[in-house]
């Protein structure tokens, strides 16, 4: 990838945040709530558990440090 579209990537990340809780896990938990009658924390805690449980390499920590930096200017 090159700098220029790293930096788009950046800036579209800004303006548009994008994550794997507002476009899959809320939705999921929506319709098993609305079929089963479950609480929606609960599917929620169970869809999209904390990731600060999850354990992640340091290539994917230096992702996010240089995704977190860029986005912060």
């Amino acid at each position: 990838m090159t700098q220029p579209e790293f930096l788009a990537w950046c800036e579209f990340y800004r303006l548009y945040p994008f994550d794997d809780m507002h476009r899959h896990h809320r939705p999921a938990a929506i319709v098993a709530h609305s079929m089963s009658g479950a609480e929606i924390e609960k599917l929620l805690d169970w869809l999209a558990p904390d990731p600060a449980l999850e354990k992640f390499s340091e290539a994917d920590r230096a992702t996010m440090r240089a995704l977190r930096a860029a986005t912060k200017g």
